[in-house]
């Protein structure tokens, strides 16, 4: 008999409500004793972290120079400018819009009950091999330096060394960091509903909810307006033949899982085999605007919630690196929230952008409860890249 599992955002569901039912009715040492185990965990995300934008960026990076060309260069850049248009669209559209239901009434709520703090049974202590910058910028070293030298020949056993750190990596956090997430989740709902904050939250979260899916459905929209603007075609026929990618995004969670079945919408959208075979494997990777959104969106509910100051020039910067650091992240449930956590502290600060924080730990709440939604957006977009790229890839095989 097929083993009965739940999927990710159902086991999620229910470590919230758990959480909840724990912080609100059971003693304070079963309450230090979830809290104690997410602390743990957080611990072990921070240690994790730094390797996994090491040997995910290095590949990503070396990976995509392998194909090197115009279309290549064209495609990181309409990826990349994508990416970068979702982030500022959405916080502007945050920063305008969620102070009108986040009022200063619940944020003085909120701020009253940052007093009532379960400190676990004892703090964890793992130092990361590497902090987070470090990592990022050592990976971009090499990945640029592999990329390089690997046209002659060189390097291969660097690379398939960092490719086989990556692979551990995966391994752990499938095996690991995605199965214990729930746990995590839970730890942390204890900490928030016996301080007295879940209820006032919830009352917020859901509008921000509405508003991040309502921004991916026009994004997508307008992406294919203008793919059917500049490869001629009609945008419904284009979107009515995504429609299989965007719920097959839904269940797996997951870009790369979701490559099979966009390659077929491609090919409905009559996308050249030559460039879809390329393409869609390519912005699996580097492509990100749901997850974007999603981010941006809740860390500017965050910041509003906790009366954090928003700089602008913070945001910038944020969305600047995230664009680049969440190449390869895709792999996993939650990957994109994962590579972001190191980098939450430019909008937060240091001290509260802590990677096993409480707010780093409800950032990862908010985003993983409707991650399939910000993957179905990513793998959505994809195929609407594809078809403006395979329209100019057209235009150039006909010059020659």
């Amino acid at each position: 008999m097929k083993k009965f599992r739940l999927n990710l955002i159902t086991r999620l569901i229910i470590a919230i409500a758990i959480g909840i039912l724990i912080g609100s009715f059971m003693p304070l040492w079963l309450c230090r004793i979830c809290v104690t185990a997410a602390s743990l965990f957080g611990a072990f995300l921070k240690f994790i972290i730094p390797l996994m934008i090491l040997s995910y960026v290095t590949v990503g990076i070396a990976d995509l120079s392998q194909n090197a060309g115009k279309l290549l260069l064209l495609t990181i850049l309409i990826a990349y400018g994508s990416t970068l248009i979702c982030g500022f669209t959405s916080f502007l559209v945050a920063y305008k819009l969620f102070p009108s239901f986040i009022s200063k009434n619940l944020v003085t709520e909120i701020q009253h009950t940052t007093n009532t703090v379960i400190a676990p049974f004892f703090q964890p202590i793992m130092t990361p091999i590497l902090d987070t910058v470090s990592s990022l910028i050592l990976a971009f070293v090499l990945g640029l330096s592999l990329s390089a030298i690997k046209k002659r020949g060189l390097g291969t056993v660097l690379y398939s060394s960092i490719k086989d750190l990556s692979t551990i990596v995966d391994q752990v956090l499938k095996f690991v960091i995605v199965p214990l997430l729930p746990s995590y989740i839970c730890g942390t709902l204890v900490e928030i509903t016996h301080s007295g904050k879940t209820f006032i939250l919830m009352s917020i979260l859901y509008k921000v909810f509405l508003v991040v899916i309502s921004l991916q459905l026009i994004y997508l929209f307008i992406q294919f307006l203008f793919a059917g603007f500049i490869s001629k075609k009609k945008p419904f026929i284009l979107i009515k033949n995504q429609i299989p990618g965007y719920l097959a995004a839904l269940g797996t969670q997951s870009s790369i899982a979701t490559i099979p079945v966009n390659l077929e919408c491609a090919k409905n959208n009559g996308v050249s085999e030559e460039i879809r075979d390329f393409i869609i494997p390519l912005c699996a990777n580097i492509h990100m605007c749901g997850s974007i959104i999603t981010i941006i969106c809740c860390a500017t509910a965050v910041c509003l919630i906790y009366g954090i100051p928003i700089e602008s020039k913070n945001i910038v910067l944020f969305i600047m690196i995230l664009g680049v650091a969440m190449v390869s992240s895709p792999g996993a449930p939650g990957g994109s929230i994962m590579t972001a956590l190191p980098f939450l502290y430019i909008i937060f600060g240091k001290e509260l952008g802590n990677p096993n924080g409480q707010l780093c730990s409800l950032m990862i709440a908010l985003y993983i409860t409707q991650d399939s939604f910000g993957t179905a957006c990513n793998v959505s977009g994809d195929n609407a890249i594809g078809v403006i790229v395979d329209t100019f890839y057209k235009k150039l095989s006909n010059k020659k």
